[in-house]
């Protein structure tokens, strides 16, 4: 998969579906017209990239672990032409997306202390001239670009609108630039997960490797070093829904306190580790990554989830870590171990006396490890249907047990949502995404839910959010309505008994429809009735 070439398409049923075709052409059409409206000729091309939902693997891909992910209809589209002197970025949304100018040289750095949503597009274009030139391939010269942007991934909703809109305009530019050609699916998600760095956040490669290889009808098991996917059939009849708090959270504006503080506590678990195992602290200290400690933990615990499991409690203690405690146990500064890392500095720069989790952090990524090789492997097997979607919902329901409670990517709203699709029927159920439970007010910071339930199963049930209105939602199932062409909403079945319910709107479509699987959307907006 990862050696296979970009494709480029005309007819756009290839892409969307005959079913989505309709309502695709409607958008491209909008796109188009708009781009010639402000500059004055139609785009060159497009360029387009899906948002991704995780299945199973939270927070372990930047610690060299495999996730299990599935693109999702919704995407992003880059329009694009060479023309001035600048690189302007506009989006079909002009009201809520203003437009952005910079100039035409790769080398400019990325302002990530007053950050726009047109970085992400900067940090696509440096990106492309970065890998040519980590390729010792000669750039071709640095021309005016003039982009137009439309994504339907909803915003910091914890499907990965930002790999979304890097992947695009990195496809974009390189298409536009007469690069494209020489690239593989491969290297545009690694030069994409490095250059969305720039905006700050320490992404580990599964968004952009699910956006640019995912494939309709199967999830994938993305794998590093070097990144790779293999597809993981999903057993028939199994339905995922995502449900969408609307909260937003952005992960590039709230990562010092938040995801990229989590990078740095895993990277300080695993050096401790090393040191506790009998590693020198200058050896120790040149470890990135939590994976890089398991053959040390194998040769003297074993192999295995349970003998990881009793290495992180022997070996580190609960409770808060300093960064006193660490630099002591490690003999030298903690600047000095992330010199040359802006994302860490500013990291140990607001951290206070809250200091580090790293026992707690450590356990869930090993046991989440765990967990995405033993959804694989429920998949493969010959179980009955019925025990395999049981199987796979257990562990997602210990998937998320772990976010909330050891690595803290959760919240109260999340985790209310979560309780409330098991209560009514779901098989399993988990935050997909990032969230938290710092910083800002908790309401604006947690994302999606992904439940699994039957084909067969319908339920409804309504969420008494903090400070919102309730919100009802229905899980989609396998009705004539969802597959609609246009995404009308679907009518909702009553309440069930006991849940009190206020008025909403609810939209369902269907992401991707195929014989294996079927994964929904629910679209869910607290209506007056609060």
């Amino acid at each position: 998969m990862a050696s296979l070439a970009i494709p480029e398409v005309e007819e756009i049923e290839v892409v969307y579906g005959l079913e989505g075709a309709v309502e695709a052409t409607s958008r491209y059409q909008r796109l188009a017209a708009a781009f010639t409206a402000k500059y004055g000729q139609a785009p060159e091309l497009y360029a387009r990239a899906p948002g991704r939902v995780n299945l199973i693997g939270e927070h372990i891909d930047y610690e060299g672990y495999g996730v299990l992910p599935m693109a999702v209809r919704q995407d992003t589209i880059v329009a694009i032409r060479r023309g001035g002197d600048k690189l302007v970025v506009a989006n079909l949304e002009a009201a809520v997306y203003p437009d952005i100018e910079f100039g035409t040289d790769p080398a400019q750095p990325v302002d990530v202390v007053n950050h726009t949503w047109g970085n992400y597009f900067l940090s696509a274009y440096k990106g492309v001239f970065e890998h040519l030139a980590s390729k010792g391939v000669a750039a071709p010269p640095a021309v005016g670009l003039q982009v137009m942007v439309h994504g339907t991934v909803p915003l910091g909703s914890g499907l990965s609108s930002s790999a979304a809109i890097v992947c695009a305009s990195s496809l974009a530019v390189a298409a536009v630039l007469g690069v494209a050609g020489s690239l593989t699916k491969g290297d545009v998600a690694e030069f994409a997960c490095s250059a969305e760095r720039h905006v700050g956040v320490n992404s580990g490669g599964m968004d952009q490797a699910i956006s640019v290889m995912g494939m309709p009808g199967v999830a994938m098991l993305v794998e590093f070093n070097p990144v790779r996917a293999t597809d993981v059939q999903l057993p028939a009849g199994a339905t995922f829904v995502i449900a969408n708090s609307m909260a937003v959270s952005k992960k590039a504006e709230t990562a010092d306190r938040r995801y990229n503080l989590r990078v740095v506590e895993c990277r300080l678990a695993a050096m401790l580790l090393a040191v506790a195992l009998g590693k020198a602290p200058a050896e120790a200290a040149g470890i990135t990554t939590l994976k890089q400690v398991e053959p040390a933990i194998i040769d003297k615990y074993g192999p295995g989830a349970e003998e990881q499991d009793k290495a992180v409690r022997e070996l580190l203690h609960e409770g808060v870590y300093t960064p006193e405690e660490i630099e002591g146990l490690l003999q030298k500064p903690l600047s000095s171990m992330y010199e040359g890392n802006a994302s860490a500095l500013r990291v140990l720069g607001v951290v206070g006396p809250e200091g580090f989790r790293l026992r707690d952090r450590a356990l869930h990524v090993y046991s989440e490890a765990g967990r995405v090789y033993a959804f694989r492997d429920v998949c493969k097997s010959e179980a009955a249907g019925d025990d395999k979607l049981c199987q796979l919902g257990a562990l997602m329901d210990a998937s998320h047990a772990s976010c909330a409670e050891l690595f803290c990517c959760s919240c109260a709203e999340l985790d209310a949502l979560v309780g409330a699709a098991r209560q009514a029927g779901a098989l399993g159920a988990r935050l997909t995404g990032e969230a938290s439970r710092q910083g800002q007010p908790l309401h604006r910071h947690f994302r999606c839910c992904v439940l699994l339930a039957s084909l067969s199963a319908v339920r409804c049930y309504s969420i008494p959010f903090c400070n919102m209105p309730s919100v009802h939602l229905s899980s989609v199932a396998s009705h004539p309505v969802a597959c609609s062409a246009t995404g009308a909403a679907a009518e909702a079945a009553p309440a069930a008994a006991g849940h009190a319910f206020q008025p909403t709107t609810i939209q369902c479509r269907l992401l991707c429809c195929c014989t294996r699987c079927r994964l929904g959307w629910l679209h869910c907006v607290a209506g007056a009735g609060g």
